[in-house]
Protein backbone atom coordinates (compact mmCIF):
# COMPACT_ATOMS: atom_id res chain seq x y z
CA UNK A 1 0.00 0.00 0.00
CA UNK A 2 1.04 3.38 -0.53
CA UNK A 3 2.35 5.26 2.18
CA UNK A 4 0.38 8.24 1.88
CA UNK A 5 -2.42 5.84 1.90
CA UNK A 6 -1.72 3.79 5.02
CA UNK A 7 -1.26 6.80 6.63
CA UNK A 8 -4.73 8.21 5.85
CA UNK A 9 -6.19 4.52 6.39
CA UNK A 10 -4.53 4.96 9.58
CA UNK A 11 -5.99 8.28 10.74
CA UNK A 12 -9.58 7.07 9.76
CA UNK A 13 -9.06 3.64 11.97
CA UNK A 14 -7.89 5.30 14.91
CA UNK A 15 -10.78 7.45 14.52
CA UNK A 16 -13.54 4.96 13.52
CA UNK A 17 -12.30 1.28 14.62
CA UNK A 18 -12.40 2.32 18.47
CA UNK A 19 -16.20 2.45 18.26
CA UNK A 20 -16.96 -0.90 15.93
CA UNK A 21 -16.06 0.16 12.35
CA UNK A 22 -13.64 -1.49 9.65
CA UNK A 23 -12.03 0.67 6.53
CA UNK A 24 -11.29 -0.42 3.27
CA UNK A 25 -9.42 1.58 0.75
CA UNK A 26 -10.26 1.76 -3.00
CA UNK A 27 -10.05 3.09 -6.39
CA UNK A 28 -13.21 5.12 -7.42
CA UNK A 29 -12.46 3.81 -11.10
CA UNK A 30 -12.92 -0.01 -9.73
CA UNK A 31 -16.03 0.79 -8.51
CA UNK A 32 -16.88 3.11 -11.74
CA UNK A 33 -15.69 0.19 -14.14
CA UNK A 34 -18.54 -2.64 -13.10
CA UNK A 35 -21.37 -0.10 -13.52
CA UNK A 36 -23.29 1.75 -16.26
CA UNK A 37 -22.43 5.25 -16.28
CA UNK A 38 -25.39 6.50 -14.04
CA UNK A 39 -24.52 4.91 -11.60
CA UNK A 40 -20.97 6.47 -11.51
CA UNK A 41 -19.18 8.40 -8.81
CA UNK A 42 -18.21 11.92 -10.69
CA UNK A 43 -14.67 11.75 -9.79
CA UNK A 44 -11.20 10.41 -11.88
CA UNK A 45 -10.34 7.11 -11.70
CA UNK A 46 -7.44 7.40 -9.63
CA UNK A 47 -9.15 8.68 -6.97
CA UNK A 48 -8.98 7.36 -3.38
CA UNK A 49 -11.86 5.82 -1.40
CA UNK A 50 -12.65 3.92 1.33
CA UNK A 51 -15.17 1.91 2.57
CA UNK A 52 -16.91 2.06 5.85
CA UNK A 53 -18.51 -1.41 7.55
CA UNK A 54 -19.77 -1.64 10.97
CA UNK A 55 -18.96 -4.98 12.96
CA UNK A 56 -21.22 -6.67 16.12
CA UNK A 57 -19.20 -4.22 18.01
CA UNK A 58 -20.68 -1.46 17.11
CA UNK A 59 -23.96 -1.70 18.88
CA UNK A 60 -22.23 -1.44 22.10
CA UNK A 61 -19.07 0.22 21.33
CA UNK A 62 -20.96 3.20 19.69
CA UNK A 63 -24.40 3.17 19.42
CA UNK A 64 -25.89 2.58 22.55
CA UNK A 65 -22.77 5.34 23.88
CA UNK A 66 -24.57 7.39 21.01
CA UNK A 67 -27.95 6.84 22.30
CA UNK A 68 -27.00 7.66 25.78
CA UNK A 69 -25.11 10.95 25.32
CA UNK A 70 -26.36 12.52 22.27
CA UNK A 71 -29.98 14.13 21.38
CA UNK A 72 -32.02 12.43 18.97
CA UNK A 73 -33.38 13.83 15.68
CA UNK A 74 -36.78 13.38 15.19
CA UNK A 75 -37.94 11.23 11.77
CA UNK A 76 -34.40 9.91 11.65
CA UNK A 77 -33.23 6.73 12.07
CA UNK A 78 -30.62 6.47 15.60
CA UNK A 79 -28.20 4.00 13.55
CA UNK A 80 -28.31 6.55 10.80
CA UNK A 81 -27.48 9.65 13.33
CA UNK A 82 -25.11 7.67 15.28
CA UNK A 83 -22.92 6.53 12.36
CA UNK A 84 -23.01 10.24 10.57
CA UNK A 85 -21.88 11.02 14.12
CA UNK A 86 -18.78 9.44 13.77
CA UNK A 87 -17.90 10.25 10.16
CA UNK A 88 -18.39 13.76 11.04
CA UNK A 89 -15.40 12.77 13.25
CA UNK A 90 -13.17 11.56 10.58
CA UNK A 91 -14.04 14.67 9.01
CA UNK A 92 -12.72 16.53 11.42
CA UNK A 93 -9.91 14.76 11.81
CA UNK A 94 -8.43 15.51 8.63
CA UNK A 95 -10.00 19.21 8.19
CA UNK A 96 -6.91 19.81 5.93
CA UNK A 97 -8.75 17.55 3.17
CA UNK A 98 -11.59 17.82 0.66
CA UNK A 99 -14.02 14.82 2.09
CA UNK A 100 -17.09 13.79 0.89
CA UNK A 101 -19.46 10.77 2.67
CA UNK A 102 -22.20 8.82 1.35
CA UNK A 103 -24.38 6.99 3.39
CA UNK A 104 -25.25 3.71 2.17
CA UNK A 105 -28.91 4.93 2.23
CA UNK A 106 -28.48 8.03 0.39
CA UNK A 107 -30.72 8.80 -3.06
CA UNK A 108 -30.82 10.92 -5.31
CA UNK A 109 -34.28 12.91 -5.92
CA UNK A 110 -35.06 10.59 -8.77
CA UNK A 111 -34.80 7.88 -6.36
CA UNK A 112 -31.86 6.27 -7.71
CA UNK A 113 -29.39 5.18 -5.10
CA UNK A 114 -26.32 7.43 -4.29
CA UNK A 115 -23.51 4.46 -3.73
CA UNK A 116 -24.06 0.83 -4.54
CA UNK A 117 -23.00 -0.09 -1.62
CA UNK A 118 -22.65 -3.74 -1.94
CA UNK A 119 -20.52 -3.35 -5.48
CA UNK A 120 -18.29 -0.86 -3.42
CA UNK A 121 -17.21 -3.85 -0.45
CA UNK A 122 -16.23 -5.79 -3.01
CA UNK A 123 -14.04 -3.90 -5.10
CA UNK A 124 -12.75 -2.70 -2.30
CA UNK A 125 -11.73 -6.47 -1.07
CA UNK A 126 -14.32 -6.14 2.33
CA UNK A 127 -16.60 -8.67 2.15
CA UNK A 128 -17.57 -10.96 -1.58
CA UNK A 129 -21.19 -9.84 -3.47
CA UNK A 130 -22.53 -13.13 -3.94
CA UNK A 131 -25.28 -13.02 -7.03
CA UNK A 132 -27.22 -14.80 -9.17
CA UNK A 133 -24.54 -14.56 -11.80
CA UNK A 134 -22.10 -16.67 -9.11
CA UNK A 135 -24.14 -19.37 -9.70
CA UNK A 136 -23.65 -22.07 -12.92
CA UNK A 137 -26.61 -22.86 -14.27
CA UNK A 138 -29.14 -21.57 -11.21
CA UNK A 139 -32.28 -22.79 -10.00
CA UNK A 140 -34.16 -20.50 -10.05
CA UNK A 141 -35.79 -20.12 -13.56
CA UNK A 142 -37.94 -16.41 -13.70
CA UNK A 143 -37.46 -15.85 -10.13
CA UNK A 144 -36.17 -12.61 -8.84
CA UNK A 145 -32.68 -13.48 -6.55
CA UNK A 146 -30.91 -10.39 -4.68
CA UNK A 147 -27.33 -10.94 -4.26
CA UNK A 148 -25.88 -10.52 -0.46
CA UNK A 149 -22.27 -9.76 0.55
CA UNK A 150 -20.80 -11.80 3.15
CA UNK A 151 -17.56 -11.06 4.92
CA UNK A 152 -15.08 -13.72 5.94
CA UNK A 153 -14.84 -13.14 9.42
CA UNK A 154 -18.01 -12.01 10.49
CA UNK A 155 -20.16 -13.88 7.29
CA UNK A 156 -23.45 -11.88 7.12
CA UNK A 157 -23.17 -10.18 10.37
CA UNK A 158 -22.56 -6.74 9.46
CA UNK A 159 -23.38 -3.92 7.64
CA UNK A 160 -21.94 -1.50 4.89
CA UNK A 161 -22.52 1.96 6.16
CA UNK A 162 -21.47 3.96 3.35
CA UNK A 163 -17.88 5.77 1.56
CA UNK A 164 -15.42 8.35 1.90
CA UNK A 165 -14.34 10.15 -0.78
CA UNK A 166 -11.14 11.68 -1.15
CA UNK A 167 -11.44 14.26 -3.92
CA UNK A 168 -7.82 15.78 -5.24
CA UNK A 169 -6.15 12.29 -3.95
CA UNK A 170 -5.51 10.21 -6.17
CA UNK A 171 -3.46 6.75 -6.31
CA UNK A 172 -3.03 4.80 -9.73
CA UNK A 173 -0.60 2.35 -7.86
CA UNK A 174 -2.72 1.50 -5.36
CA UNK A 175 -3.07 -2.59 -5.21
CA UNK A 176 -6.60 -3.98 -6.15
CA UNK A 177 -7.56 -6.48 -3.16
CA UNK A 178 -9.88 -8.93 -4.24
CA UNK A 179 -12.81 -10.42 -1.66
CA UNK A 180 -11.86 -13.70 -0.05
CA UNK A 181 -13.94 -16.06 -1.62
CA UNK A 182 -15.45 -17.38 1.89
CA UNK A 183 -18.64 -19.41 -0.11
CA UNK A 184 -16.51 -21.45 -2.53
CA UNK A 185 -19.01 -24.37 -3.89
CA UNK A 186 -22.25 -23.98 -5.81
CA UNK A 187 -24.33 -25.49 -3.33
CA UNK A 188 -23.57 -23.26 -0.72
CA UNK A 189 -24.00 -20.61 -2.81
CA UNK A 190 -27.57 -21.76 -3.70
CA UNK A 191 -28.20 -22.39 -0.18
CA UNK A 192 -26.84 -18.80 0.92
CA UNK A 193 -28.67 -17.18 -1.89
CA UNK A 194 -31.90 -19.12 -0.72
CA UNK A 195 -31.47 -18.87 3.13
CA UNK A 196 -31.16 -15.06 2.11
CA UNK A 197 -34.11 -14.79 -0.73
CA UNK A 198 -36.70 -16.56 1.15
CA UNK A 199 -35.64 -17.71 4.56
CA UNK A 200 -34.51 -14.06 5.46
CA UNK A 201 -36.26 -14.08 8.99
CA UNK A 202 -34.30 -16.85 10.43
CA UNK A 203 -31.63 -15.18 9.97
CA UNK A 204 -29.43 -18.45 9.12
CA UNK A 205 -28.16 -16.92 5.58
CA UNK A 206 -25.67 -14.71 8.42
CA UNK A 207 -24.04 -18.03 9.42
CA UNK A 208 -23.18 -19.36 5.82
CA UNK A 209 -19.26 -19.07 7.34
CA UNK A 210 -18.66 -19.87 10.98
CA UNK A 211 -18.50 -15.59 11.75
CA UNK A 212 -15.71 -14.52 14.79
CA UNK A 213 -18.26 -12.90 16.27
CA UNK A 214 -22.46 -12.14 16.08
CA UNK A 215 -25.22 -9.81 16.99
CA UNK A 216 -25.60 -10.27 20.53
CA UNK A 217 -29.15 -11.37 21.40
CA UNK A 218 -29.73 -8.11 22.71
CA UNK A 219 -28.87 -6.53 19.22
CA UNK A 220 -30.80 -9.00 17.26
CA UNK A 221 -33.69 -7.76 19.80
CA UNK A 222 -33.25 -4.49 18.99
CA UNK A 223 -33.47 -4.81 15.35
CA UNK A 224 -36.67 -6.78 15.78
CA UNK A 225 -38.57 -4.83 17.92
CA UNK A 226 -40.67 -1.70 16.36
CA UNK A 227 -38.88 1.73 15.66
CA UNK A 228 -41.03 3.11 18.34
CA UNK A 229 -39.90 1.09 21.09
CA UNK A 230 -36.33 0.29 20.48
CA UNK A 231 -35.03 3.41 23.64
CA UNK A 232 -37.45 1.60 25.62
CA UNK A 233 -35.94 -2.02 25.33
CA UNK A 234 -32.43 0.02 26.12
CA UNK A 235 -33.89 1.15 28.93
CA UNK A 236 -33.67 4.86 27.57
CA UNK A 237 -36.23 7.78 27.76
CA UNK A 238 -37.95 8.23 24.51
CA UNK A 239 -38.72 11.83 23.25
CA UNK A 240 -42.12 13.06 23.13
CA UNK A 241 -41.57 14.03 19.83
CA UNK A 242 -40.16 10.83 18.42
CA UNK A 243 -42.37 9.25 15.75
CA UNK A 244 -44.13 5.94 16.44
CA UNK A 245 -42.62 4.57 12.80
CA UNK A 246 -39.55 5.43 10.69
CA UNK A 247 -39.50 6.76 7.23
CA UNK A 248 -39.49 3.88 4.80
CA UNK A 249 -36.45 5.30 2.71
CA UNK A 250 -34.49 5.34 5.95
CA UNK A 251 -32.11 1.81 6.26
CA UNK A 252 -33.03 0.95 9.43
CA UNK A 253 -36.93 -0.69 9.29
CA UNK A 254 -38.39 -3.25 11.98
CA UNK A 255 -37.93 -6.97 10.24
CA UNK A 256 -41.25 -7.43 9.24
CA UNK A 257 -39.51 -6.04 6.00
CA UNK A 258 -36.97 -8.33 4.13
CA UNK A 259 -33.35 -7.35 5.31
CA UNK A 260 -30.50 -6.56 3.19
CA UNK A 261 -28.02 -6.16 5.87
CA UNK A 262 -25.30 -4.50 3.60
CA UNK A 263 -27.13 -1.75 1.19
CA UNK A 264 -29.95 -1.15 -1.16
CA UNK A 265 -27.15 -2.22 -3.51
CA UNK A 266 -28.20 -3.71 -6.93
CA UNK A 267 -26.39 -6.37 -9.17
CA UNK A 268 -23.26 -4.62 -11.14
CA UNK A 269 -24.11 -5.54 -14.38
CA UNK A 270 -27.74 -4.39 -14.45
CA UNK A 271 -28.82 -2.68 -11.50
CA UNK A 272 -32.17 -1.38 -12.79
CA UNK A 273 -33.44 -4.57 -13.03
CA UNK A 274 -35.20 -4.18 -9.71
CA UNK A 275 -36.35 -1.68 -6.84
CA UNK A 276 -33.59 -1.42 -4.14
CA UNK A 277 -34.82 -3.75 -0.98
CA UNK A 278 -35.75 -2.25 2.43
CA UNK A 279 -32.21 -3.06 4.20
CA UNK A 280 -31.52 -4.34 7.49
CA UNK A 281 -28.91 -4.53 10.25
Amino acid sequence: MEPHVAELKQKIEDTLCPFGFEVYPFQVGWYNELLPSTFHLPLPGPTLAFLVLSTPAMFDQALKPFLQSCPLQPLTDPVDQCVAYHLRRVRESLPELRIEVIADYEVHPNRRPKILAQTAAHVAGAAYYYQRQDVEADPWGTQHIAGVCIHPQFGGWFAIRGVILLPGIEVPDLPSRKPPDCVPTRADRITLLESFNFHWRDWTYRDVVTPKERYSEEQKAYFSTPPAQRLALLGLAQSSEEPSTISPQLPFTTLTKKPQNTSRARSWLSPSVSPPISPGP
